[in-house]
């Protein structure tokens, strides 16, 4: 029973209300005989997103739903080689035959190929260019070879004091390399041999290769060398040893370039 106040709140005139006791409930639900079959089914969004995943990590994939039903079209990337299968069909997009006029010049020989791994082939091609002697420094740079595994030049092209006489004013027609006698001296490109004896003017043992279009090397103060007059030679090929013959103070190689018959500073073609 309660009792109406002045302030219009009730107050209880008998005792409180026993607590109601907490039920226990189970978080064990009844196991559904369905859940794991329809698991089991994937939906195709699903099937759609692991083979993407399964496809590489970060490849591309365009999913475009349908406004009715669920209809999936993706486009991955292909990274892997494309093998057709047995017996399917070339079209004439996919393949197209490559013809050639029957006028048509085509040439493989090795000139007209030139590449950084074929320094014979530039050289062929820049003295067919144009006359050997107008060439330019800048253009003839680097097209020889050195004619020994390792260069240490001495007296450069030019005038200079004669080491066998002390007189200045000597005119010296190529570049000396300092070197042990015997070591191996190599064409500085591919060439005729044109000379291979004894120089009477104080080359000693002496070898020319005519490389073409005015365009020779001498190889002077030889100990020996390896080749004969006619003779085809290739860049880099051994065609003699280092020695001190002739007028010469020591074991060195005298290194000349020749353009029209004169000589020019070898290291403009080096």
């Amino acid at each position: 029973m309660t009792i109406q106040t002045a302030r219009g709140r009730r107050r209880a005139t008998g005792p409180a209300p026993a607590p109601r006791q907490a039920v226990a409930v189970s978080d064990i639900r009844p196991r559904d005989a369905h859940r794991d079959e329809r698991r089991g089914r994937r939906s195709p969004f699903r099937q759609v997103t692991e083979f993407a995943a399964a496809s590489g990590v970060g490849q591309k994939a365009g999913i475009a739903l349908a406004a009715t039903g669920l209809i999936l079209t993706v486009t991955v990337p292909v990274t892997s080689p494309v093998v057709a299968s047995p017996g399917a069909a070339v079209t004439a997009s996919e393949s197209q035959a490559v013809t050639a006029e029957a006028a048509a010049k085509i040439d493989f020989s090795r000139t007209a190929v030139t590449t950084k791994g074929d320094p014979d082939s530039k050289l062929k091609q820049l003295l067919s260019a144009q006359s050997v002697g107008s060439i330019t420094a800048a253009a003839s740079a680097g097209s020889l070879g050195a004619p020994l595994d390792l260069l240490t030049a001495t007296s450069p092209f030019g005038f200079r004091v004669s080491p066998i006489t002390g007189g200045p004013g000597e005119f010296h027609r190529g570049q000396d390399y300092t070197i042990q006698c015997g070591a191996a001296v190599r064409a500085a490109a591919s060439g005729t041999v044109t000379f291979a004896a004894w120089h009477p003017f104080g080359g000693g043992n002496r070898v020319v290769v005519d490389h073409g279009n005015g365009l020779e090397t001498t190889y002077n103060h030889l100990s020996s060398s390896s080749v004969q007059v006619g003779q085809k030679v290739s860049r880099g090929e051994l065609i003699a040893l280092t020695g001190t013959t002739g007028a010469s103070t020591g074991c060195h190689l005298h290194f000349e370039v020749m353009v029209n018959g004169d000589v020019v500073d070898p290291l403009g073609w080096l």
